[in-house]
């Protein structure tokens, strides 16, 4: 039985990564992104789900459920991350730590992506490394949790 489970969530328009202005968001795409953290997460005896949707109602629901077998999330919002109460609350409801992950720097882009809706209620934010955001995203959850088991 795995260590921990986590949720790999990725948000609106990731599925095009690796055609999808790759001057900001790179070639690597989704697919390998979830390789890679398939790697790290079984490399660590974690267990993995990761769900993406252009939907913010799938992506509520999907916070809604992992509340029945997670241990935490690993989120990338995406544009969601400036505009969804929804998810927010959803992040808040859930109880679960919640790592808020971007591909870009947010905080050096246009104004409007400086704000998250979604990061006050996350255990943090990562952003501005590439794919390795989620990487980082999911080594910070693991020390996290355990932190947490350890009292």
């Amino acid at each position: 039985m795995a260590r921990y489970k986590v949720l790999i969530l990725h948000g609106p328009n990731l599925n095009l990564l690796g055609t999808r202005e790759p001057e900001i968001y790179g070639r690597i795409t989704l697919d390998e992104i979830n390789r890679r953290l398939m790697e790290a997460a079984s490399a660590r005896d974690v267990e993995i789900r990761a769900l993406q949707s252009n939907s913010e109602g799938t992506l509520v629901d999907a916070i809604q459920d992992a509340m029945a077998w997670a241990d935490g999330i690993i989120f990338n919002p995406a544009a969601y991350t400036h505009t969804s109460v929804a998810l927010r609350d959803a992040i808040a409801a859930s109880g679960l730590p919640v790592v808020e992950v971007h591909l870009s720097n947010v905080h050096a882009r246009e104004d409007f992506r400086h704000t998250s809706l979604t990061a006050p209620v996350c255990a943090g934010q990562i952003s501005g490394f590439g794919w390795r955001s989620y990487l980082l995203g999911l080594e910070a959850l693991l020390a996290r949790l355990d932190e947490e088991d350890s009292g």
